[in-house]
């Protein structure tokens, strides 16, 4: 199957009341991870790439193992670009062909991030590429893109409906006290802004930072219209300890397919539960 768009995706899960995983992708055995779940889960999924993935490994790496892995399956998949801050690098994205692309615009004035926003969304749409904006910010780290609770703050509803109407946007990420990275202890969300901005706006809502969020806010979240959700810790998290349990099992292992193989399966079984959780499952 060719790769789709976000909308396309978020549209039907709107039509459904259910999100659709967002998955990130560093290198080859993740992206056939995602693959592997959405397909054993019979859902949808987003495969999306931060500009730290796409540098270290390669825009033509990653755009020629994600089409590959939809063309190969009979689930659709959406190539999406995660907080992109650099403009020629999301102009490189649509030349590569993501097919859903982010411009993260979130640490400039309200009207600087409407004005580069409206500017991507009028290119990528030209070409028939979704576009994601965000408003307000997270805390944590987002490859290069840090953020003090200071320095935090929540998206404001009425600010959140003039930046949707002036750039034409498909998805909107808030901030609502999501964060980057791991928590530390339980993310406090705020479900009464969600639910003001689910009212205000027309498009499907992103919820970033939800790797470690709690499985019922995830679930309520979902019932105030998210219709995205960014995994990316708990991927990587469980990637990562499998390898360290392999390696501490066997210290002179030296095959990369006998360390990495048992690493992709654990991380196919972790996103396998956050789609069950999403309600995307059956839904391809």
């Amino acid at each position: 199957m060719s790769l789709v768009t976000s909308s396309e995706l978020l549209a039907k899960a709107e039509a459904g009341e259910y999100a659709v995983g967002a998955f990130n992708c560093n290198n080859m055995e993740l992206i056939q991870a995602i693959i592997s779940a959405a397909e054993a889960e019979r859902s949808p999924v987003i495969i999306q790439a931060s500009q730290g993935a796409i540098k270290y490994a390669g825009l033509g790496y990653i755009t020629a193992l994600v089409r590959e892995a939809a063309l190969s399956s009979d689930v659709p998949v959406a190539l999406h670009l995660d907080h992109g801050t650099d403009f020629e690098q999301v102009m490189k994205c649509l030349r590569a062909g993501f097919t859903s692309v982010m411009f993260d615009g979130s640490h400039l004035s309200l009207e600087e991030n409407i004005k580069k926003t409206a500017q991507v969304a009028e290119i990528a749409h030209a070409v028939g590429v979704s576009v994601e904006g965000e408003l307000g910010r997270l805390q944590g780290t987002e490859d290069q893109i840090s953020v003090s609770e200071r320095e935090a703050f929540f998206t404001d509803p009425q600010e959140a409906f003039t930046f949707v109407k002036e750039t034409g946007i498909d998805a909107l990420a808030p901030s609502i006290g999501t964060a980057h990275g791991r928590y530390q202890g339980r993310p406090k969300l705020d479900f009464q802004r969600l639910k003001e901005i689910h009212e205000l706006v027309p498009i499907p809502l992103v919820l970033h930072g939800s790797s470690g969020v709690p499985a019922e806010d995830i679930r309520r979240a979902i019932a105030l219209g998210v219709r995205k959700v960014n995994i990316d810790t708990d991927i990587r998290q469980a990637f990562v300890q499998e390898v360290r349990q392999v390696l501490a099992a066997d210290v002179d292992e030296i095959d990369p397919r006998k360390v990495l193989g048992p690493a992709r399966a654990k991380a196919t079984e972790v996103i396998r539960e956050k789609i069950r959780l999403f309600g995307s499952n059956e839904k391809a």
